[in-house]
Formats: structure tokens, C-alpha cells, sequence
């Protein structure tokens, strides 16, 4: 009989401790994918940016010279990402593969012209900039109009902004949630410990010694529960960098290094100021009060 209760004993604990580790990984790792946003916001935004395209339009009467001048300036330029020349005819066939007919058959010519799509980096895609870009390129002569879409950038730019303020407020709010959650499972596991404290107590045993072994045990439940919750968050990377390889999210190790010791400090951390609370309540109260 004394062996099956203390089966049953070690089984409930287990459970017990099964429930707070998993608890803890799920806070931390929603946590942590939070953190892996944020890091990576700029550069999702940035990814966005620099998919806006400037269209140089050439004049028919544009020399072959100026024409491959103006395209190794361009490439040369600060603000340049990938530049690309792009003749009538190629453009004419793209166009015809896109609205699925050949419209040269109907009008009897080309009325496209010779062009040069330039993609910018994200430093530069802001109106201001834009609109400098293509003054400048459209000062030669030879260049017959210089087009992006303006809209776009401007509500592109705005949306950023504001993704990025919500993402800030996002991560504080659930920064607090973490830490509520994470401290009530705590406190959980230490409720149901209350009358071995005061026994503890009751019988000349210091605080200090009482609640040693009940934060060491804690601090080896919020160390699991931030290994499972690391384990988790480079799995989830590693799905979203092959998926999206373009994002490069593996290009900035040390940022990923600190943000997987910043999830297991506050993991430990969290799990030792709540246990010390935690006893030290209970430590506080009359033995009466455990009942309520």
C-alpha cells in the first residue's frame, strides 16, 4: 500500500513539474519569436523596400555609348542594389506573355521603348530620395522619362512605421504577460508545497535554509523550460530561413547568440524572484492562514 502511494506520489510530482517546464517553454518560446521580430523587422521592411523598381525610360535616337554609360553610373551609384537593361523587344515579349496575346500583330509596331529597371537600396526608398534619383538621371538628354510608383512608396514607408511601433508595443505587453504567467505557475508549485514550509519552519529550520532547495529546484525548472523553449525558436527559424532565404535570418549570429541567452536568463531569472516571493509569503503567513 505505501509502495503504490508513493508511486503515486512521484507520478503527481512529475506531472507537477512536466506542467510548469511546459508552461514556462511556451511563454518563452512566444517570447522569443517575439524577440526574433523584432530583431528582424528592419530587414523584413527592408526586403520590401527594395523590391520598389525605378523604370528609365530611353529615347529611340539614344546612342549605344550613353546608353552603357549612364547603366555602369547607375550601377556604380550609393543607392544602387541591381540594375538591369531592358530592350523593346524583350519588353514587348514580357508584355505579350502577361496579357496572353501579341499586341505588335494589332498596332503593326513596337510602341515600347528601350529601358533600365533599377532596384535601390533601402536606405534610399523614401519620396525625398526618389524624387532626387530621378532628377538626377533624367538631367540626360537621352532619357525620355524616369517613372516609379510613387504611391506605393509612400504608404509602403507609412506601414512600416507603424508595423514597427505596434511590434514595440506588442513585445512590452508581452513581456508582462510572460512574466505573469510564468510567476502564477510558480507560485502554483509552491502552493502546494505551504504546509512543508511551515513544517519546515515550525521545527528551527532558518528561512534562508527553507527556501534554498525550493528556488534551486525552480531555477532547474526555468532552466528546462528556456533549453525547450531555445529548441523550439531555431527550429521555427530554421523553417523561416528556407522558406524565405532572401531574409538571410542567420546572417547576424552574435544578435541571435544574445537573444537565446536573453530567453534562458529571463527564464531562470523569472522563476527565481517568483520562488523567493512565493516561499517567502508563505513563510510569513500563520499556519492558520495556509487553509485560505
Amino acid at each position: 500500500m505505501s509502495k503504490s502511494f508513493e508511486r503515486y506520489q512521484k507520478r503527481r510530482l512529475i506531472s507537477s513539474y512536466f506542467s510548469v517546464v511546459l508552461s514556462i517553454a511556451l511563454v518563452l518560446s512566444l517570447l522569443g519569436i517575439l524577440g526574433l521580430l523584432v530583431l528582424n523587422t528592419k530587414k523584413l521592411a527592408d526586403h520590401f523596400k527594395e523590391q520598389v523598381s525605378i523604370s528609365v525610360f530611353l529615347k529611340d535616337n539614344a546612342k549605344e555609348v550613353e546608353v552603357n554609360q549612364l547603366q555602369k553610373s547607375i550601377a556604380m551609384a550609393e543607392y544602387t542594389k541591381t540594375v538591369e537593361y531592358v530592350s523593346k523587344d524583350d519588353a514587348a515579349e514580357a508584355h505579350s506573355q502577361e496579357i496572353g496575346e501579341n499586341f505588335m500583330e494589332f498596332l503593326g509596331y513596337n510602341p515600347l521603348q528601350n529601358s533600365i529597371d533599377i532596384n535601390l537600396k533601402a536606405d534610399f526608398v523614401s519620396p525625398e530620395k526618389l524624387e532626387e534619383i530621378a532628377t538626377e538621371i533624367s538631367s540626360h538628354n537621352f532619357v525620355s522619362e524616369v517613372s516609379y510608383d510613387r504611391p506605393l512608396v509612400s504608404i509602403l514607408n507609412e506601414n512600416v512605421k507603424r508595423m514597427s511601433m505596434w511590434i514595440l508595443i506588442a513585445s512590452g505587453i508581452f513581456t508582462i504577460i510572460a512574466v505573469l504567467l510564468i510567476n502564477s505557475s510558480i507560485r502554483l508549485s509552491v502552493y502546494s508545497k505551504r504546509f512543508i514550509i511551515k513544517t519546515m519552519q515550525m521545527v528551527g529550520a532558518t528561512k534562508r535554509f527553507i527556501r534554498r532547495p525550493f528556488i534551486w529546484n525552480s531555477v532547474k525548472l526555468g532552466m528546462a523550460g528556456s533549453v525547450v523553449a531555445i529548441i523550439a525558436m531555431g527550429a521555427i527559424l530554421y523553417y523561416f530561413n528556407k522558406m524565405f532565404p532572401q531574409l538571410e535570418l542567420f546572417s547576424e549570429p552574435v544578435l541571435l547568440a544574445a537573444l537565446f541567452a536573453g530567453v534562458f536568463l529571463i527564464g531562470v531569472l523569472i522563476t527565481w524572484i517568483s520562488t523567493f516571493i512565493a516561499t517567502q509569503r508563505f513563510l510569513n503567513l500563520r499556519t492558520d492562514d495556509l487553509y485560505y
